[in-house]
């Protein structure tokens, strides 16, 4: 009865079977440890726009293709969209120099009675690019009226009611005033915009109408060959070498305001030394750089 307790003695082959299958089993346990899954690697944190030198795009999350993906080539890398907060910014506009169009300036078309068809185009452009004025022009050019245009402005530390598409023009002017005639100081007290009148003649139409004129102090710049009232100015009077000795404004004001396309009419034999008018294209004001048309085009 006690023989049948003892426990059976195993032959030498099953000792080593069974001693081989316990080394195993441990094995197993050791390579697969319970417990929590590893953590993830730290990954480098995003890169500021102000700290990346050459403006790289951040990786991409990883890419799992699916059955729709046109990247599902594994020797291809998925597409990489650059991080929102690393883009650069765009170029910022600039002052862009202009010369009046020649065509614009009063001098091409006038006597209107034997250049119609001049005057006709300029005041195409006109109606066109600031809008139509009643009684000039044909309103299928532009139906929105001039006035409709219309902004009031500070300028030069003075209030003035211009055409909106100039307002960028009269800054840059401002701009560049402030920063070449320091030497040539000159504080304008009176400034002239927008009319709702002609005061031209013979057919010819004033750009006031258009709100792209300006006047700056009549009584102190003069305009000896308009009509008679300011032909009796004292300035007009005098003894002068040059049309500068009628005038109070300084000679880098009128520069400025060439720089930017506007045209002088102190050049006109109105010798009108107030007086400036927008002529140049008014989509080329502010440009980024490289996209500027040619300075020294004269015409659209």
């Amino acid at each position: 009865m006690l023989s049948a307790l003892r426990p059976r003695k195993l032959s030498p082959v099953k000792r080593w079977l069974a001693a081989t299958i316990t080394l195993a089993v441990a094995w197993l346990a050791c390579a697969a440890p319970a417990g929590k899954p590893a953590a993830p690697r730290p990954t480098a944190p995003p890169i500021a726009a102000s700290s990346a030198p050459h403006l790289e795009a951040s990786p991409a999350a990883s890419h799992a293709p699916d059955e729709h993906d046109e990247h599902d080539d594994d020797d291809e890398p998925p597409p990489v969209a650059p991080s929102a907060s690393i883009v650069a910014p765009a170029t910022a506009a600039a002052c862009n120099p202009q010369q009046a169009f020649e065509f614009l300036e009063r001098k091409s078309y006038i006597p209107v009675k034997t250049k119609k068809a001049e005057h006709d185009k300029a005041l195409k452009f006109r109606t066109q690019n600031y809008g139509w004025v009643k009684g000039f022009g044909e309103q299928s050019w532009n139906p929105t009226p001039a006035k409709a245009n219309a902004v009031a402005i500070t300028v030069f530390g003075l209030p003035i009611t211009v055409n909106k598409k100039i307002i960028p023009a009269l800054r840059c002017v401002e701009a560049e005033i402030q920063s070449s005639c320091a030497a040539f100081p000159y504080k304008p007290g009176v400034l002239s915009g927008l009319r709702d009148k002609n005061t031209y003649r013979a057919g010819e139409v004033t750009n006031h109408l258009y709100g792209i004129a300006i006047d700056i102090d009549p009584l102190l710049n003069s305009c000896c060959g308009c009509v008679k009232k300011w032909q009796a100015s004292p300035l007009c009077k005098k003894k002068a070498k040059t049309i500068w000795d009628r005038m109070s404004m300084p000679k880098c004001w009128v520069d400025a305001f060439e720089k930017y396309g506007f045209y002088w009419l102190g050049h006109d034999k109105l010798q009108d030394t107030m007086h400036f008018e927008f002529l140049a294209d008014p989509d080329q004001i502010m440009v980024t750089p490289g996209a500027a048309k040619p300075v020294a085009a004269k015409q659209p």
